[in-house]
C-alpha cells in the first residue's frame, strides 16, 4: 500500500506540492481550514462582481508553463491568458502619471520621454537583469536550502558583487530622475523588503516586469488555484475543506497523524503549506525548531490593508493595474520597516479587472481592488479601516480627476485581523518573509525539519520566497525533497 501524505492548507505551495506528490505515486490528502480553497489566493463574489481577494499579478509566466508541462499539461488546458497592455500605470500627482507599456522598445521609449540618455541606460540595466533571470528562474531557485553551497556555480560566482550591494544603489547610480526611480524600484516590493535591504541579484524581478511582461487569466487569479485543484483531483489529491488543524500528533520523534476538529488522521509524511510559524505552534514545544525569539528577529513582509468595492458606473484615467506614487515612498517605507506604524500618506495599489475582463464586473460597472501596505502586527480597528479608505479615496479622486466615492455600491475590507484569523498568519503578514540578504535561500526556515521525521514545510515563509511563482516552486522542491529521503 503507497504511503499517505498529509498536506495542511491548499494555497499554490500545497497544491504544488500535493500534484507533484501524487504523481510519483503517493496517496495524498489535503487539508483546509476555510469554506474553500487557495489560502491568499481565495476569491469573493458579491452582487454580480467577482475579486481576487489575495494576488492580483500574473508575473513569469514561464514558471507557470514549467509547473504544467512536468505533468505533460499547458496552462491553457485549463485558462486562458491575456497580456495586459499597459501592463500598469503610476500616478506621481494630479493628472501625472507614466504608463508602462506591454514591449521593452516601448517601455525605453516611456523613460527617454522623462529623461534623456535613460532608454540606452535602461536597456543595459535589463540585459543584466535578464542575465540575473536565467540563473535565478531556470537554475537557483530550484534548490531546496540545504546548503550555503547552492548558491556557488560558475555562474554564480561572476554575480558574487550583486549579493553585496543592493537594487536601490544600483538603481540610482544609473537613472537620476526620482520617478524612474521609483518605477524601477517598484517590482522588488513583491519580495517584500526595501530596495535598500535587497541584494542588486534581485533585479531579475526587473526583468519579469519589462522583459517578460504582466498578464491576466481570464476570470481571475482564481482561475489557476481551480486549474490546479483539477490536475490534483486528476492525480488522484483527495481534498478536504472546514478542517482546521488542532494539532500534529508526533510518536517517537516521527509526524504519524493530524488532529482535526472533526477527526484524527494517520499519515506517514506531513507536509504544511500554512503558516510555518503557526504549524511549530500546533506541535508540543521540544518539536520545534524555532524560537518566538527567532520569529521576532525576522523581517516579514508587510501585511495589507485591503478593499473590495464596487462601482455603479465605468471609472477613468485608471488602468487594469495602477500605483498611486504621489507621497513620499521613504517615509511609507520607514512606517512598515523602520518604526512600524500606520503611515500617515500611504502608497497604494488599485486593480481593476473589469477594465480587460467582463467578467468580474456587471455591464457598466467597476470592480475595484485597493491595497495599502502596511507593517504586520499593528492595531486593526474598522475605524482605522473606514479613515483610510477615506484617505486614499480622496486622493484617488483629485489624481485622476473624477467622483467615485458616491458611486460605491458597497465594500469590504480585508486587514491585518483578517490575514490572522483566517491563514494563522504570523502577526498577519500578508507576503511571508521579506528575501533580505541574510533571508535568502539557505538562510531561510528549511522545508525538511530538523526535530521531527516525516514533518516538511512549504510556502512563502521558507525556500525560494515570497509571491505566486516562488510557491508553485516551493512545492515542487519540499516534493523533491521527501521523495530523495523516503520510499514509496
Amino acid at each position: 500500500m503507497n504511503k499517505h501524505i498529509l498536506i495542511i492548507g491548499s494555497g499554490f505551495s500545497s497544491l504544488s506540492a500535493s500534484c507533484y506528490l501524487a504523481k510519483a505515486g503517493y496517496k495524498v490528502s489535503i487539508l483546509e481550514k476555510n469554506k474553500t480553497i487557495g489560502g491568499r489566493a481565495r476569491q469573493l463574489k458579491r452582487e454580480g462582481f467577482t475579486f481576487d481577494i489575495g494576488p492580483t499579478w500574473y508575473w513569469m509566466p514561464d514558471v507557470f508553463e514549467r509547473f504544467f508541462s512536468d505533468f505533460n499539461k499547458k496552462p491553457s488546458d485549463y485558462y486562458s491568458l491575456e497580456k495586459l497592455n499597459p501592463a500598469y500605470s503610476v500616478y506621481f500627482g494630479k493628472n501625472d502619471f507614466i504608463t508602462i507599456e506591454d514591449t521593452l522598445e516601448k517601455i525605453k521609449t516611456a523613460f527617454e520621454n522623462e529623461e534623456t540618455g535613460s532608454s540606452k541606460k535602461l536597456d543595459t540595466f535589463i540585459k543584466k537583469a535578464k542575465s540575473n533571470y536565467d540563473i535565478a528562474i531556470k537554475d537557483l531557485v530550484y534548490n531546496p536550502g540545504v546548503s550555503p553551497l547552492e548558491l556557488v556555480t560558475p555562474k554564480t560566482m561572476t554575480k558574487l558583487n550583486q549579493f553585496f550591494s543592493t537594487i536601490k544603489k544600483d538603481v540610482r547610480r544609473e537613472f537620476k530622475n526620482e520617478r524612474l526611480v521609483k518605477i524601477l524600484e517598484f517590482p522588488v516590493l513583491f519580495l517584500g523588503a526595501k530596495p535598500s535591504d535587497t541584494p542588486s541579484f534581485y533585479s531579475f524581478m526587473n526583468y519579469a516586469d519589462f522583459g517578460l511582461g504582466t498578464f491576466h487569466p481570464k476570470k481571475g487569479m482564481y482561475q489557476v488555484i481551480l486549474a490546479m485543484e483539477q490536475l490534483a483531483k486528476e492525480l488522484g489529491v483527495t481534498i478536504k475543506t472546514e478542517n482546521p488543524i488542532d494539532k500534529i500528533i508526533v510518536d517517537n520523534g516521527k509526524a504519524v497523524g493530524i488532529i482535526t476538529k472533526e477527526t484524527t488522521y494517520k499519515s506517514d509524511i506531513i507536509v504544511s503549506g500554512a503558516d510555518y510559524h503557526h504549524t511549530e505552534t500546533l506541535l508540543d514545544q521540544p518539536y520545534r525548531q524555532y524560537t518566538e525569539a527567532y520569529w521576532s528577529k525576522k523581517t516579514f513582509a508587510p501585511s495589507s490593508l485591503l478593499f473590495y468595492v464596487g462601482f455603479d458606473k465605468k471609472l477613468i484615467n485608471v488602468n487594469h493595474h495602477t500605483l498611486f506614487f504621489d507621497v513620499d515612498f521613504d517615509i511609507h517605507a520607514e512606517a512598515i520597516y523602520d518604526n512600524p506604524k500606520w503611515p500617515e500618506n500611504p502608497l497604494f495599489y488599485a486593480s481593476f479587472p473589469s477594465k480587460t475582463d467582463d467578467s468580474t464586473a456587471p455591464e457598466g460597472k467597476e470592480a475595484g481592488i485597493f491595497l495599502i501596505p502596511l507593517a504586520p502586527g499593528l492595531e486593526d480597528t474598522p475605524e482605522l479601516r473606514e479613515s483610510y479608505f477615506n484617505k486614499i479615496i480622496d486622493r484617488f479622486e483629485n489624481v485622476t480627476s473624477q467622483n467615485i466615492k458616491k458611486h460605491v455600491i458597497f465594500k469590504e475590507s480585508f486587514c491585518i485581523n483578517d490575514f490572522v484569523k483566517d491563514y494563522n498568519s504570523y502577526k498577519g503578514n500578508a507576503y511571508g518573509m521579506a528575501n533580505t540578504l541574510t533571508q535568502t535561500a539557505f538562510l531561510r526556515p528549511k522545508l525538511k525539519s530538523k526535530k521531527v521525521k516525516g514533518l516538511y514545510f512549504t510556502g512563502q515563509l521558507t525556500v525560494p520566497g515570497p509571491g505566486v511563482p516562488p510557491s508553485l516552486i516551493s512545492g515542487k522542491l519540499v516534493a523533491d525533497l521527501i521523495l530523495k529521503h523516503h520510499t514509496l
